[in-house]
């Protein structure tokens, strides 16, 4: 089985802290420089009867449904020279020449953009680039920017061989020479460069206010190191970021870091204390890879690969706690955080019991925590917790109450419906999800059969 630190941290890199006393990294050296943009890639439009004669020519992963969210989706190549560095901060090289992709889905209109781009650091833990924080409903309602950059080995690899006619080009290693993502932090770096540059190139006519780095996971692994020890020996090219369902820093930056946990991620009440740089948030009852983020990819990847993978897990998969209604809370006070130093309002930890496990309530629950809907008037016992193999130990659970519970939960429809109205409504006066999502989550208990004779 994969263990845990394998699949959150991915390869070739760990989550390093500074040392209590340690001596920070040297000071600042200059900013990323900004690299040669090529773009945007020409190719077929997934779905068209010409893509099945030219297999690969349109980008890995894409988004479908963008042009009725006003939202288009191009592709570029950069490229440049960057720095490599080891997983302590220690520099290895100087201006190694690289050549990547970012994928940049935004509002086609200027009117539409809401002046901040989303800039995700690809997760590669499945083998391929994993668009693991891109939720279109939630990126586009807002008017964000998202753009994805693939900035390590194993991602760039696979795109190499799924399109050696539209990625055959790229490489990452400094043509073999640093093959352990040594330079995937300046490769980051200049590609928020890339964003900085203004309109015209990589945004197409809109011009970027605010930059948010975020990653998911293995990511957010990579992310830590470079925010901790790499971030130190150059100027900001970010002005908050976002670590999701893995490590954060140690150190505290110039630059506000977001915290977001699932229920899976927690596995000690020993944590980091909020401070003027830092919010950690813990969402109960949340997967690390929950059911959200397997449905939106599973026909993707059928498209792109042929099949999704299936696992086989000791308990029903997965989770149904919407990760993803938080992250969206997040970004929008991270925005506010970065721009105009507005603090985000705090969150209760999720709980832990006398023996060290996290403590549960008689149905199985998880205590404490960021409390959405699902957790508050449950219909279904879900958790972060799992068995199995590979992935399982990621996906949750998600076992649905029986007829008699859900009975003597809710005697009446309008009674069920009127909780989750009220919890959620909750969770929006906490600042923990946005109105919109609760709209959504009252829409799906108005239409469901809980408490219906």
């Amino acid at each position: 089985m994969v263990s845990l630190a394998t699949v959150l941290l991915g390869t070739g890199a760990t989550a390093t802290a500074l040392p209590a006393g340690a001596a920070e990294p040297a000071a600042p050296s200059g900013r990323a420089a900004g690299p040669a943009v090529d773009g945007p890639v020409a190719g077929a439009v997934p779905g068209d009867p010409e893509a099945d004669d030219v297999t690969g020519t349109y980008p890995w992963l894409s988004a479908p449904g963008l042009a009725k969210a006003g939202y288009i989706e191009q592709e570029f190549y950069l490229s440049g020279r960057a720095d490599a560095y080891g997983p302590t901060g220690e520099r290895l090289a100087d201006d190694v020449p690289y050549t990547t992709r970012i994928v940049v889905r935004r509002p086609s209109s200027p009117e539409r953009f809401n002046g901040t781009v989303l800039t995700e650091w690809q997760n590669v833990s499945g083998g391929y680039d994993l668009d693991a924080l891109w939720a279109p409903d939630q990126v586009t309602r807002a008017g964000y920017a998202w753009v994805g950059v693939s900035a390590q080995r194993v991602g760039v690899e696979q795109l190499r061989g799924w399109s050696p006619a539209r990625y055959g080009r790229l490489d990452v290693t400094g043509q073999g020479r640093f093959t352990a993502d040594e330079m995937s932090y300046d490769v980051y770096a200049q590609a928020a460069a890339a964003l900085r540059a203004g309109t015209g190139k990589v945004l197409g006519p809109l011009r970027a206010r605010t930059l948010l780095g975020i990653g998911a996971s293995q990511s957010a692994g990579r992310m830590t190191v470079y925010y901790d020890r790499v971030l130190p020996q150059t100027e900001p090219v970010f002005d908050g970021y976002g670590f999701v369902v893995g490590s954060a820093p140690s150190r505290t930056g110039g630059e506000p870091v977001f915290h977001v946990l699932s229920e899976t991620d927690v596995r000690t009440p020993v944590r980091r204390a909020d401070d003027n740089g830092y919010r950690r948030w813990e969402v109960a009852g949340a997967a690390h890879s929950g059911r959200f983020g397997q449905a939106y990819r599973e026909q993707l990847l059928t498209r792109d690969l042929g099949a999704a993978p299936t696992y086989s897990c000791a308990r029903p998969p997965f989770s149904e706690v919407p990760l993803h209604h938080v992250t969206a809370a997040v970004y929008a006070h991270l925005g506010r955080w970065a721009e105009h130093g507005v603090l985000p309002p705090a969150a209760p930890p999720l709980e832990f019991a006398s023996d060290g496990t996290k403590a549960r309530d008689a149905s199985g629950l998880a205590r404490g925590g960021v409390r959405l809907s699902q957790v508050e008037v449950p219909t279904a016992l879900n958790t972060g917790d799992n068995t199995g193999e590979t992935f399982c130990v990621l996906f949750g659970t998600h076992v649905p109450f029986g007829e008699e519970q859900l009975d003597r939960l809710y005697p009446t429809h309008a009674g069920y419906a009127a909780r989750v109205a009220a919890a959620d409504a909750r969770a929006v006066r906490e600042g923990h999800i946005l109105p919109a999502d609760a709209v959504v989550n009252l829409r799906e208990a108005v239409s469901s059969d809980v408490g219906r004779d």
